[in-house]
């Protein structure tokens, strides 16, 4: 494996967010009204520098997790990362690092990864909307898959609809689609069996932008942090086609997010952050000029009706039905 670890422990970063958080064993329902931003005072160097500067290679970032499993009969998680002076390349399994819950039909099993993203992203001159796409827009520093905050069409009920809301996921913010592939619609940070404490880096979309955890410096030392809020309101019922049940309204208060779920750094940089329990969770649009991918890790999610191989590009969401 071509890993350069650094593991480097923050339990103050711990203690500053659990209980602004609140998370509970499992994803509750987004609501998108509760405020999530709590400005505090923090040490930088202890909670937020801990990630790769913008536009290193970020192999440090990738936590060794080749001695842990979802279960005993399961794979180990395999990951590998390498860098050019233009390119980062994951390689991953895409295997938890955790015991598997099934919250779908769909058992665990492991795939063939591999993501291919810019090092150094820039944004582009109009975000790409992710309403209508099903699948990869992303994937963590544990080698998983990142979808966005759109189910697929079965059940029929919850079409397109909210799987965060809707109690789809597990005690992580994942679950297994079609294809045995285990992915993340939020990602529950906090919990340290989710294997997210050892960096402020959470992963990347495939934009090559990062993605970092929910907590926000508000200037360049650090010295005040804030908690990252969604600027998306719920207007609707989110049980099936989500995207319609939100508007973006955005606010002026520290801590809130654009549309696409991220924000302009103290240091310049843009990255998104997470948002567990308040749509859209990870990302809610492109900022930056998406890769493309091959092979296995561009497939769409095919829907949720248990029919492996179903890997072929799908159509956009149709309107909802007429009442």
């Amino acid at each position: 494996m071509q890993f350069r670890r650094r593991a480097i422990l923050f339990p103050v970063l711990l203690v500053l967010i659990a209980g602004a958080l609140a998370c509970a064993s499992s994803t509750t329902s987004s609501e998108n009204d509760t405020p999530a931003s709590t400005t505090t005072a923090a040490s930088g160097a202890d909670t937020l520098t801990n990630h790769p500067a913008f536009g290193t290679c970020p192999i440090s970032a990738f936590p060794d997790l080749s001695g842990t499993s979802a279960g005993a009969t399961y794979a180990a998680p395999k990951v590998t990362v390498t860098c050019t002076d233009t390119e980062v390349t994951v390689t991953s399994n895409n295997m938890i690092s955790y015991e598997f819950v099934s919250k779908t039909p769909n058992a665990l099993a492991p795939q063939n990864y591999t993501w291919k993203i810019p090092l150094k992203p820039t944004k582009a001159a109009t975000p790409t909307t992710i309403e209508n796409q099903l699948g990869t827009l992303g994937f963590t520093v544990t080698g998983i898959a990142i979808y966005g905050p759109t189910e697929g069409p079965m059940p029929a009920a919850e079409a397109y609809g909210d799987p965060v809301g809707n109690g789809l996921m597990d005690y992580c913010g994942g679950h297994t689609g079609p294809s045995s592939e285990y992915h993340y619609h939020t990602i529950i940070y906090t919990d340290a069996v989710c294997n997210f404490e050892t960096s402020q880096l959470v992963g990347f979309a495939i934009d090559g932008f990062p993605i970092y955890n929910s907590v926000i410096c508000l200037d360049s030392n650090c010295s005040q942090t804030t908690l990252a809020k969604s600027g998306y309101t719920k207007t609707g019922d989110s049980r099936s086609y989500v995207w319609k049940a939100y508007s973006f309204s955005g606010g002026s208060e520290p801590g809130t997010l654009d549309a696409c779920n991220g924000r302009v750094e103290a240091d310049g940089t843009y990255a998104y952050h997470l948002t567990p329990t308040q749509f859209p969770y990870i990302i809610g649009c492109l900022a930056g000029t998406a890769t493309t991918q091959t092979g296995t890790a561009a497939a769409p999610m095919p829907p949720m009706q248990g029919q492996q191989g179903q890997q072929r590009p799908q159509g956009p969401p149709p309107g909802p039905p007429a009442r």
